[in-house]
């Protein structure tokens, strides 16, 4: 069997990555469904699992816990699976291994918003965002702006403040198929 990273492009896992609340699990999914893929989100992925809602699980087993959890879960999927749609939670992407994973393995798209943009979506979010708990406006800014540099490490990247998720994953679709193209006529 081949190594995973030397798969064909069309067989890899495509990648969302974006803070919490930009629509990575909306979008993904649309995109499964237009790729003809199965949708896997990360987080949901997770609760189905502890049977307990994310928050619950920071706050009984902690989030080092939860990270441990996230990052075995991400790794696993990006080596061992193949033509899926996988969303993964806004924090996971900060850790090296789960970036590393992605990056070998996976097609990632950094679905970017603008902080004005964002933050008119977090009365919608704040409630079940444990990493946002108790926080003042100006502490998600720096939270936001903090893992937006490691989300600057992509395969490519969407800005969606004016974009539905149908659009959005419409844009998606034509780049993947796209650079399938173009890879498939430079073999």
């Amino acid at each position: 069997m081949k190594e995973y990273s030397e798969l064909p492009l069309r067989e890899k896992n495509i990648v969302l990555i974006g803070f919490m609340g930009v629509g990575k699990t909306t979008i993904g999914q649309l995109v499964a469904k237009k790729l003809y893929r199965d949708f896997i989100d990360v987080d949901q992925e997770i609760e189905n699992r502890h049977h307990m809602s994310i928050p619950a699980i920071f706050e009984q087993m902690g989030e080092d816990y939860f990270r441990k959890v996230e990052r075995e879960l991400i790794v696993d999927l990006c080596t061992n699976k193949r033509l899926k749609v996988i969303s993964l939670g806004g924090g996971a992407y900060l850790q090296e291994e789960v970036r590393n994973a992605c990056l070998s393995h996976c097609i990632v798209f950094f679905l970017d918003l603008s902080w004005d943009c964002w933050k008119e979506r977090l009365p919608l979010i704040v409630n079940n965002r444990p990493v946002l708990k108790n926080k003042t406006l100006e502490e998600i800014e720096r939270l936001f702006l903090q893992r937006r540099e490691a989300y600057s490490i992509h395969n490519s990247r969407l800005l969606t403040n004016d974009l539905d998720p149908e659009t959005a994953a419409n844009q998606i679709v034509e780049s993947i198929k796209w650079t399938w193209e173009v890879y498939e006529s430079n073999e």
